[in-house]
């Protein structure tokens, strides 16, 4: 065990600089042989700090006094970043964003994939650090009979109020004070989290960013609304590009956002939205990347990198939607797409009739139980899981199955290099390239898209 000459004691004050980013966001700056995470620092900060938790090999602090500013610290364009967790990087300069992301994912291939010099490509920047988000859900709360939407304070469940925020669609902000207002005069219960009494829980506002078209929706623990859809189809005549209101009620005790059940009240349960030149229709609950014109410029790499001839068999694997499926299918001469939620496989079916798409076939179930079953040897193989990786049956599957290319797109730098060093360990599979992309500013998330081949 690593030990410093003078050991860390809680709430003992300590001065130094901050070096790096972490990928949970923090600041990270070394006191002799430790490592110390301080929030809301910038690298280059000259920092006095006080330890909160201390552990034999590295600390968490608080700041405590800005000693020294970084030059990549700048003016945060959210009067509530100080306070609200939404953004853990609003004061650090964009270009310093991209740069901790690039170093998040090159860190993650070496130290836990085990890769030696990884290939990783410059990351994709944004084309705007603000103003991107296509998607937002805010908790509801009322204080002193005054309801409130926001995110939550950081590290608590203290809500920060918001009327409008910086990294959402501008389009969004208009119905923030309206709706809060309009709930209010109705008198309609917020739920308490504590007592797990009362009715509202969220608000959630989604936007097509081609096409305009807004989605409000309400989560609720009871369907019984009084006259929830007079107010709905007031909302539909005061806002123009509003085309549904619908309520998703979820009644469990859980941290969960929505429940397993959407109906719509007035207009329509879906958006409409351009997509890669296809046109998708996109619900309350359904899964489709916050930052539509990053993922759009994701899928063209991919499909530039894959140079499809039209006589590919592609299987893409959690496959949500069809977002990369559909895009694939006009290029290749199948396509199959595996997701475990049938209502999502029904939206992917719908997509691809939308778009006159005859190529491709989406089934529904676990991934790791319908991969085996296609009996398929797949040209091309993607895959998009989830944060937590894939299903380590779907990996023992793919060792088996070896198909001659691999695409692998994830959103946590640590489970794909965790993924990929369990396929290129027991396989042949030659690492080609990593593509990192900044679909989320402001925040320490960071997505990549990884190309691998079998080697012959």
């Amino acid at each position: 065990m690593v030990v410093t000459s003078t050991p860390f004691i809680q709430g003992q004050l300590i001065e130094l600089t901050i070096a790096s980013l972490s990928a949970t966001g923090d600041g990270v700056g070394r006191y002799g042989e430790q490592v110390v995470f301080v929030p809301d620092t910038v690298p280059g900060d000259r920092v006095a700090v006080r330890l909160l938790q201390v552990k034999p090999r590295y600390a968490h602090a608080q700041i405590e006094t800005l000693m020294i500013s970084s030059p990549d610290r700048v003016r945060p364009p959210c009067i509530v970043a100080d306070k609200c967790g939404g953004c853990q990087w609003q004061p650090v300069s964009y270009t310093q964003q991209l740069a901790a992301k690039q170093a998040q994912v090159s860190e993650a291939l070496e130290r836990i994939g085990k890769f030696k010099h990884p290939p990783v490509a410059p990351i994709l920047a944004a084309p705007s650090p603000l103003a991107y988000r296509n998607k937002v859900t805010y908790p509801l709360r009322q204080v002193n009979h005054r309801v409130q939407a926001g995110y939550y304070r950081k590290g608590s469940h203290r809500l920060i109020n918001l009327n409008q925020c910086p990294v959402q669609d501008d389009r969004l902000n208009p119905f923030l004070a309206d709706v809060k207002q309009d709930l209010q005069q109705r008198g309609w219960p917020i739920y308490d989290e504590h007592t797990h009494r009362g009715l509202l829980r969220h608000l959630s506002l989604r936007v097509g960013r081609r096409t305009g078209e807004i989605l409000l929706t309400l989560v609720t623990t009871d369907w019984h609304l009084p006259d929830f859809k007079t107010q709905a189809e007031e909302w539909l005549q005061r806002y123009p590009a509003l085309v549904g209101v619908c309520l998703n009620r979820n009644s469990d005790r859980t941290n969960a956002i929505f429940g397993g059940e959407t109906r719509c009240i007035a207009g329509r349960p879906v958006l409409r939205e351009q997509f890669a030149g296809l046109e998708f229709e996109i619900g309350s609950e359904t899964f489709f990347q916050v930052y539509t014109e990053q993922a759009e410029r994701l899928v063209q790499i991919l499909l530039e990198r894959l140079q499809l001839q039209g006589t590919e068999r592609i299987v893409d694997a959690y496959c949500g939607i069809g977002t990369l499926s559909l895009p694939i299918a006009r290029q290749a001469a199948q396509v199959i797409g595996l997701e475990i939620h049938p209502a999502t496989v029904a939206q992917a079916e719908q997509n691809a009739i939308r778009n006159g798409l005859t190529n491709v076939r989406f089934y529904a179930g676990p991934v790791e139980q319908q991969l085996p079953q296609l009996h398929l040897l797949p040209d091309i193989l993607v895959l998009d899981p989830p944060r937590k990786g894939c299903d380590r049956r779907v990996i023992e599957h793919l060792s088996q199955l070896r198909p001659p290319r691999l695409v692998y797109m994830s959103c946590n730098p640590a489970t794909l290099a965790r993924d990929l060093h369990l396929l290129c360990q027991a396989n042949p599979y030659e690492l080609e390239q990593i593509q990192p992309a900044d679909f989320f500013p402001q925040t320490a998330h960071v997505e990549a898209l990884a190309f691998l081949r079998l080697a012959t």
